[in-house]
């Protein structure tokens, strides 16, 4: 464990692991307090983007003894980025949370020119940024978390074999949609807050397309922000208005989802929409 992480977290362990591919990623382990894998078998919830998410959702572990709303146990495993590349965070996770082919949304390139023309990017980060998102590669990443960690937190950490469930928000979310369509099984169940599906052309549309009769076994649990869908940014209204089409397109071919939408910004959703998903698909 890196010792610059011991104690800031209860009942958190703190690891860094290089995937196959070549990539250094953190990772935190949290346990329910009292957890002993000696004679306890908890499923795993992972939570994508890390270095941003932790500090709000892994806190949570605490819904499991709420005595007016239950959750089932769980170990939290919060993935994102170590050493050189932390610093680097928001633009990795574009390689590896948005799936490959996906088109880069015109209002997406407009927002992050904004952002330079404002001075809040500079110019080298915002090219580096969009750069990130011609080469995206969420298969690459789903295998990581699959074939490399999950086998890793089994080991180390004494999980269940089943009931393991699956967190992502924005472009996190965009990545749980993408995983719920490949049929991974090793998810019971996933949460998808805020898809980031920027654009009409998402592959996330071509899967649903290829998808046919087939239905995924994960339950799937979309949250959308109603201050991005009425609010005047096109970026953030085209994220809750193509999440709400692929709502509509999983209806009307009778696959059972469920969804909810909060009172947020895209910036200050993410904590109630990991709760939301919490309450929907690991309550008692």
């Amino acid at each position: 464990m890196s010792t610059m992480w011991h104690g800031c977290l209860a009942d958190t362990d703190y690891f860094e692991m290089r995937s196959g591919g070549g990539h250094d990623y953190g990772v935190w382990v949290t346990m329910p307090p009292g957890y002993d894998p000696a004679t306890t078998h908890n499923p795993v919830v992972y939570v994508l983007d890390g270095n941003w998410a932790v500090g709000m959702t892994a806190p949570l572990i605490v819904t499991q003894a709420d005595p007016m709303q239950q959750i089932k146990p769980y170990i939290q495993v919060s993935v994102g980025y170590a050493g050189e590349e932390a610093r680097h965070w928001d633009r990795l996770r574009n390689r590896d949370l948005v799936p490959p082919g996906e088109p880069i949304a015109e209002e997406l390139v407009a927002a992050v020119e904004r952002g330079v023309q404002a001075g809040g990017r500079k110019r080298a980060e915002a090219d580096a940024y969009l750069a990130e998102l011609r080469d995206t590669r969420a298969d690459a990443f789903l295998s990581f978390l699959t074939a490399e960690l999950h086998p890793r937190i089994e080991r180390d950490y004494g999980t269940a074999t089943s009931g393991h469930g699956l967190f992502g928000y924005s472009y996190g979310g965009l990545f749980g949609l993408y995983t719920w369509l490949t049929g991974c099984t090793l998810f019971e169940s996933i949460g998808a807050g805020s898809p980031g599906v920027a654009s009409a052309d998402s592959q996330i549309f071509a899967q649903l397309q290829e998808m046919g009769e087939r239905r995924p076994a994960a339950t799937l649990h979309v949250t959308l922000n109603e201050r991005e869908l009425l609010g005047d940014l096109a970026v953030y209204q085209n994220l809750a208005k193509n999440a709400a089409t692929v709502l509509h397109r999983l209806a009307s071919r009778g696959v059972a989802v469920t969804s909810a939408v909060l009172r947020e910004t895209h910036v200050t959703g993410l904590q109630a929409s990991f709760l939301s998903y919490l309450r929907t698909c690991r309550a008692r």
